[in-house]
């Protein structure tokens, strides 16, 4: 069997030791990253929390020899390092932050003592490491195996900072943090400023967000009570109107009439044919509904008079709406041949369904008077 050299970076006595040990313990280490990666990405998942990343490391040799050289003296054992094992939470929020501290608090036995918030260290150069840091222990009642005993007694780091954050760090690093050069005062001063430009924009993505929470409720709440006039006609207030299934009543009549099953199906792309039309409020669409779905109706059931179709999709019933709609406007073929492509795309089947729409309408009463 080929012996392994070691590497002799001529380190005093004890912390050669220490090196020792974890080369020792690195598969250890690696075993313990594998678990604690494994239960913070289910445990982020069950509670529901959208994050951006989870990433680990052991440090790498080489690395942990640097610190031990700077540091000479300070540890007296591998056991007083934190930082060997370290797993990193990236958020998309600032606010996510503190939902995730909260998860990592109640799975893992933090060390408070050695845990780090440096959110609140409001240095001139801090934002780059504005990243809350906690030192943590694996409980046995989370992991535990018999073999590897030891699992529950390594201190490891987690952090968690959000991806401005994190990339502001990345650059940081790689700027100057481990290359040892003095970065020049004059650019000094623009990092900080770009800095606190960064911390700007994380705090705002967060206001935006809440801002937009706020308004999908409002518009939840005056949707639910039939405020129609009150909400502007967009994406959010459109698919809140179709969860009160606006459409049934019609739908349901024009399905009895060959005692059909209704094939359930989206109707959100109807909301660029609404505003083609010039509506502006979910009163607009309402309204159309209660003025119209008679003869909507009468359409839809001169179309189906001659089949024996068992099957209708619930768009027949807005369909009908909408050219009903078109034409009382006084459109014609054109105008029903450009609502079925506003709805479906382009393509030759619209012009010829457009036909049989207009052919069928000309025997109803609306479009007589």
């Amino acid at each position: 069997m080929e012996q392994v050299i070691n590497k002799d970076y001529g380190l005093p006595p004890k912390e050669t030791l220490i090196l020792e040990e974890y080369r020792e313990q690195h598969i250890v280490f690696e075993k313990l990253l594998r678990i604690v990666k494994r239960i913070l990405r289910e445990s982020i998942q069950e509670n529901k929390i959208y994050i951006n990343a989870i990433e680990g490391r052991v440090k790498a040799e080489d690395s942990l020899a640097g610190k031990l050289e700077r540091k000479s003296g300070k540890y007296n054992s591998l056991s007083d390092l934190t930082d060997i094992l370290g797993v990193r939470v990236i958020t998309f929020y600032s606010d996510e932050v503190d939902k995730i501290a909260a998860l990592v608090g109640r799975i893992f036995t933090i060390d408070w003592e050695n845990s780090i918030d440096k959110r609140k260290m409001h240095e001139i150069h801090s934002f780059g490491y504005n990243s809350l840091h906690y030192i943590c222990k694996l409980p046995r009642e989370k992991y535990f195996d018999p073999n590897y005993p030891q699992l529950n007694e390594i201190r490891f780091e987690v952090q968690m900072r959000t991806a401005l954050q994190h990339v502001w760090s990345v650059l940081d690093h790689d700027t100057g943090y481990k290359s040892g050069f003095e970065v020049p005062r004059e650019y000094l001063r623009n990092l900080n400023r770009l800095a606190g430009m960064l911390e700007l924009v994380d705090e705002q993505f967060c206001l935006i967000r809440s801002g937009i929470n706020d308004y999908r409720r409002q518009v939840q709440s005056l949707v639910s009570s039939g405020s129609f006039d009150e909400i502007e006609l967009n994406g959010d207030s459109f698919s809140n109107y179709l969860e009160l299934r606006p459409f049934d009543a019609l739908n349901k009549r024009i399905a009895s009439i060959n005692q059909a099953e209704i094939h359930e199906t989206s109707l959100s792309r109807f909301l660029s044919v609404f505003a083609s039309f010039g509506f502006k409020t979910l009163g607009d669409i309402d309204r159309l509904i209660k003025r119209d779905s008679e003869d909507a109706y009468q359409l839809a059931a001169f179309q189906l008079a001659n089949t024996d179709l068992d099957i209708i999709n619930s768009s027949l019933g807005v369909i009908s709406l909408c050219a009903v709609h078109v034409l009382k406007q006084g459109g014609g073929m054109l105008e029903l041949t450009r609502f079925l492509e506003d709805l479906n795309g382009a393509s030759a089947n619209n012009k010829h369904r457009a036909e049989g729409l207009l052919r069928v309408a000309q025997n109803l009463s609306f479009m007589k008077k």
